[in-house]
């Protein structure tokens, strides 16, 4: 069923107070996230209603900054197993949990390093996961039979309220990997998990419309079981700003630890995604604007900056097949920002499923 929420809130407004209620800047005055719903009209009771659901073992789709994430209690093993029923995901695929509040996290691990909880501080609401040494409440069905765990904060309204409501009556965390069929593009709005999960979902499961998600790639995944940090995905925490908070040196060895989105390739529409060639006649085409598009060529976006082309990308992506093109041609950013993350999935895009 769908629970059509709210508008869509700014990766940037929702600001944080450790152990508190997440605050969100609105309209230039700060509130707690329950003073929002309340003063944008949510249905009173959908908040309780999604975290109830968790609790009776339902699966709850719902929007988060980076992509929408198909969720289930953290700590049910028969809901967890729904999610990877519903993707098609490999068993061994770990998953990441999200929670509401950072101390939230000596739950989920027994080790967590000072660097952590720099990083932590630093941009948590937001596009981050860190993966530490897990604790006993964290299982195998959770870590892929992994030591390791990946938590997150995540950074929209929507998620942060579902998760306060959730912890209200028990929860722990929710396990939420993206709410789209295993190797696919992530979606970025509500539809696109409607089109894509609809027939795979139960009628007990929810999915909460909140509107486009505003960063568009999925979170950077960051190693801390080591001495030093280690970006196992990139995102939009970038390594310099990693390194400036952290005042350590990035970590390039070699590991083990299996990560969301790792496969050499993912993120893929049916359409053949091709880097940095010339389209021609039938092609789908992404580009920045300041590009133009040939003749007979079909523009399916035109980004104005790395952070708008990373907010725009998957739906583009999904664009190529619902026009039913059989190529996709990309001019990929250049930079060190969040066109790292691009850059990245792109390559895994062109990969094919």
């Amino acid at each position: 069923m769908l629970l059509r929420l709210a508008r869509s809130v700014g990766a940037s407004d929702v600001h944080w107070s450790t152990g508190e209620m997440p605050w969100l800047r609105v309209d230039g005055h700060l509130r707690r996230v329950a003073q929002w719903c309340e003063s944008y009209a949510l249905p009173a009771d959908a908040m309780s209603r999604a975290a109830q659901s968790l609790k009776s073992g339902a699966l709850v789709a719902f929007p988060t900054e980076t992509v929408y994430g198909l969720g289930a209690d953290a700590t049910n093993a028969e809901a967890v197993a729904r999610i990877y029923q519903v993707k098609g995901r490999p068993a061994d695929h770990p998953l990441i949990v999200h929670v509401g509040d950072m101390q939230d996290i000596a739950d989920w691990s027994d080790d967590i390093p000072d660097y952590a909880i720099a990083l932590a501080r630093a941009f948590w609401p937001g596009p981050m996961t860190l993966i530490l040494m897990r604790s006993s409440l964290a299982h195998d069905f959770i870590t892929g039979g992994q030591d390791t765990v990946g938590l997150r904060v995540p950074n929209h309204v929507i998620a942060l309220a579902l998760l306060n409501e959730f912890k209200k009556i028990g929860g722990k965390g929710i396990a939420a990997p993206s709410a789209n069929r295993f190797g696919h593009v992530s979606p970025t709005t509500a539809q696109a998990v409607s089109d894509e999960l609809s027939q795979y979902l139960a009628p007990e499961d929810l999915l909460l419309d909140g509107g486009p998600s505003l960063v568009g790639v999925e979170s950077t995944i960051i190693d801390c079981t080591t001495e030093s940090p280690k970006i196992l995905r990139p995102g939009a925490i970038t390594e310099e700003m990693i390194e400036e908070v952290t005042k350590l040196d990035l970590s390039y060895d070699a590991t083990e630890i299996r990560v969301s989105g790792s496969l050499e390739n993912h993120y893929s529409p049916n359409a053949q995604v091709i880097l940095d060639v010339a389209p021609v006649v039938g092609d789908g085409f992404i580009a920045d604007a300041s590009t133009p598009t040939p003749e007979g060529v079909i523009r399916l976006a035109s980004p104005t900056s790395n952070e708008d082309f990373a907010r725009v990308l998957y739906t583009a992506l999904r664009s190529a097949d619902e026009q039913s093109l059989s190529r996709v041609v990309v001019y990929q950013p250049s930079g060190d920002d969040i066109s790292v993350a691009i850059r990245d999935r792109l390559l895994r895009a062109s990969r094919g499923r």
